[in-house]
């Protein structure tokens, strides 16, 4: 995930439960996400992107995500 980041655009989370899951895609719009190996078996990781593909971004959340691609473009 942190390689992930460096590259322009995207905005990967790491994910290890089904409520970041999805947090990360209703707050952050992530737009990648990682599961560590370690951390989560194949049944959870199932479950989490399930999740993380079952909803969608709140729009109301939109001025983060542009603070962040500003930030990005400088």
């Amino acid at each position: 995930s942190i390689a992930a980041n460096k590259v322009l655009g995207v905005r990967c989370a790491l994910l290890t439960n089904v409520t970041n899951a999805r947090l990360c895609h209703q707050h952050n719009n992530a737009n990648v996400i990682a599961l560590g190996a370690n951390d989560v078996t194949p049944r959870k990781a199932y479950k989490i992107i399930n999740t993380y593909d079952s909803v969608t971004f709140e729009e109301r959340h939109q001025r983060r995500i542009d603070k962040i691609s500003a930030y990005e473009n400088r």
